[in-house]
């Protein structure tokens, strides 16, 4: 996912505001006791992701895929006053260690986090998303963006990670499954009449799309 020459991204990085202590402190211990650290948003994206969340100001946030809590702290910047993110995983084992980050946090009571099988609990949801933030199995990518989008309201954003996958999706010799799914799912937003989109090359690829 280092697609900047190793000199220009620390640039990038020092001029990009720090993260918070509990984010440096999930940072560290994320990649010192948990597996696939990789798959946190880390400094450029979150601060990304705050900044975002600021600019739209959401009263209600959906997260899919929430790992240890990083980038639901980072969305949560954003919160509207009464506001509430709601963050889904199926990783039951991270569960304790994400409550504990959460617990700490600022925005410990407008922080919901549901385990279990994302594409049977967001149709029991019943807010209206300003904002919705996908990092999740990346096969079910285009079934989250059907599930979600009637529950955006217009002029709301859906955000995507992991959208350049590793570069894979501009490779035509990667043909694996996995690309082939995230190749087929930039192509259909891209084309979907009722979201206009960005694509953002931060880290591994952001896809911002707002609905019309």
């Amino acid at each position: 996912m280092d697609f900047l020459p190793a000199e220009l991204d620390q640039y990038v990085a020092a001029h990009t505001a720090p993260e918070p202590e509990l984010l440096r402190q999930i940072s560290r211990e994320t990649h010192l006791e948990v597996l696939k650290p990789r798959m946190l948003s880390g400094h450029l994206q979150g601060r990304t992701l705050a900044m975002l969340a600021h600019m739209v100001q959401p009263k209600y946030i959906l997260e899919i895929g929430t790992y240890t809590g990083y980038s639901a702290l980072c969305l949560a910047e954003g919160l509207t006053s009464g506001g509430q993110l709601v963050t889904i995983d199926v990783n039951e084992e991270l569960e304790r260690r994400v409550k504990n980050y959460f617990a700490q946090s600022p925005y410990r009571d407008q922080i919901e986090l549901r385990i279990g099988n994302a594409q049977e609990i967001i149709p029991t949801l019943s807010y209206t998303w300003d904002m919705v933030f996908i990092d999740a199995d990346k096969q079910s990518y285009s079934r989250y963006f059907e599930l979600t989008l009637p529950q955006v309201r217009k002029g709301g954003f859906i955000i995507i990670d992991n959208v350049l996958w590793s570069g894979k999706v501009f490779d035509e010799s990667k043909s694996d499954k996995a690309t082939l799914s995230m190749r087929a799912f930039n192509q259909m937003v891209h084309d979907h009449p009722d979201v206009e989109n960005v694509l953002l090359p931060i880290r591994d690829g952001l896809m911002v799309l707002r609905k019309l």
